[in-house]
């Protein structure tokens, strides 16, 4: 059965429901249904867009008597677009933006349809953030559930390293609280486990003292020096303090002129004295074409990415963990990265170290704490005639990484082909199997499984 073939059943989920209800050929379902990945074009049979956890109970509990499976929509910025899906339920917690932060304790809880750049605006005022990400779009929900890479991880470790409790709502229709004190086991499984255990309504997270001004920014390169950038990064990393969070890039240029350019991208958590002494080795590295690394505010570090992630964009996306990067490993991804075929694309080696590394492979169910670098290919364009050339271009950049992977992967960059049960175990590594018995307990139907699964 199809959620939209038994309209009784509908009109009984809107009367118990707040939040619009939208089926097909209604008015807003079509906007409704678009997620940020220009390449995903699902057509879900129902979408209930909830306005609070009554509403996503009340949704829970209507797929599971009309048997229907569950896509969950935060942000909506999934590579894979596992926001939204074909012919069921999709539980929609855009309109979930409730915010409280606590200066006292250093507190934040956000609801589930919060973005990064909400939640900022809100820490901020206060002098505190969340370490959460690079981009002010994304959403805080999938982000966090997946790990949560960010300008901030090199001092405080990852989201997920930082979230102290979180609500749920179970494939049974219960609301629980998970925290070290009560479920515990979902607790673990929920830090890094991704969407697969239930509804995230709410997090809360503990935050640190950040902003509202630190050192960051982009130094920018020619494309015919991205060799030397890329060493350079690779050896300046290994006595990179722990405040200083750097990426090496090569992309399309900031300025739209259609180039591609080579890059250093990163921020410094500390003092802003501090800051600009860590960061003068980079300013002082070759000849920039543009230097805009430097005091800023918090709140422009994290939107300083947005214009190259525009929603619509036709978006391949490939990931890797790479071993230790050698002089022939540099070589060979400049060589094919620099020949994107689109400006809007990018490869980015991100630098996994400090409180990243010092947390236990199998304290969260994140698992990857070894990986020191993190590869990721963006493949995108916006003209469909161009598809081929550049899901060609991201897939070969991968073949001559292979010899260099680790092969373990962050599940957050998964994107559209990236399915099945061997992928998500290179994701998860040692901590499948306990995953996949927290999955049983939890959804032993398997209602939730538009994400980077685990098949109970």
């Amino acid at each position: 059965m199809t959620a939209s073939r038994d309209s009784a059943a509908i009109e009984r989920l809107r009367a118990s429901h707040r939040g619009p209800v939208l089926a097909p050929a209604e008015p807003g379902y079509e906007e409704a249904r678009k997620v940020w990945n220009g390449m995903i074009d699902r057509r879900p049979g129902i979408i209930a867009q909830a306005t609070g956890v009554a509403d996503v109970v009340a949704a829970v509990n209507f797929a599971r008597e009309q048997g229907l499976n569950v896509a969950v929509r935060g942000g909506g910025h999934s590579a894979a677009g596992n926001g939204v899906c074909d012919d069921n339920l999709v539980v929609d917690l855009r309109h979930m933006k409730g915010i409280h932060v606590d200066p006292a304790t250093r507190r934040a809880r956000v609801q589930g349809g919060v973005t990064l750049g909400e939640m900022d605006r809100e820490t901020q005022v206060h002098g505190l953030a969340v370490p959460a990400g690079t981009n002010s779009t994304t959403g805080v929900a999938g982000l966090t559930l997946g790990g949560g890479l960010g300008w901030l991880m090199g001092s405080y470790g990852l989201t997920i390293d930082n979230l102290l409790s979180c609500e749920v709502v179970t494939a049974d229709g219960r609301v629980l609280t998970a925290s070290h004190a009560e479920n515990p086991d979902l607790f673990w499984a929920l830090r890094g486990g991704g969407g697969n255990f239930g509804v995230v309504t709410s997090f809360e997270f503990q935050a640190h003292r950040v902003g509202p001004m630190l050192v960051g920014g982009i130094i920018v390169h020619p494309v015919s020096e991205a060799r030397q950038v890329f060493s350079f990064w690779n050896d300046f990393r290994a006595t990179c303090p722990d405040e200083l969070t750097l990426f090496a890039v090569i992309a399309g240029a900031p300025d739209g002129s259609g180039n591609i350019i080579s890059a250093l991208a990163g921020a410094y958590s500390g003092s802003i004295e501090e800051g600009e002494k860590a960061v003068r080795p980079l300013k002082e590295f070759g000849q920039p074409l543009m230097d805009a690394m430097g005091p800023l505010p918090f709140v422009a570090l994290q939107s300083m990415l947005d214009e190259g992630f525009q929603p619509g964009m036709l978006v391949y996306w490939k990931a890797e963990f790479l071993r230790e990067l050698t002089p022939a490993a540099i070589d060979a991804i400049v060589e094919i990265g620099e020949k994107m075929p689109s400006p809007l694309s990018a490869v980015v080696l991100e630098d996994m170290h400090g409180a990243v590394r010092r947390v236990a492979p199998d304290a969260t169910a994140y698992g990857q704490r070894d990986a020191t670098t993190n590869m990721a290919v963006i493949s995108a364009w916006t003209d469909p005639a161009e598809s081929d050339k550049n899901i060609a271009w991201a897939r070969e950049v991968m073949k001559v990484a292979e010899p260099y992977k680790t092969g373990g992967t962050y599940m957050n960059y998964f994107g559209v082909d990236d399915q099945g049960e061997e992928r998500v175990r290179q994701a998860l590594g040692a901590n499948y199997d306990r995953l996949r018995e927290v999955k049983r307990r939890y959804d032993p139907t398997n209602m939730f499984r538009f994400n980077q699964n685990i098949a109970p």
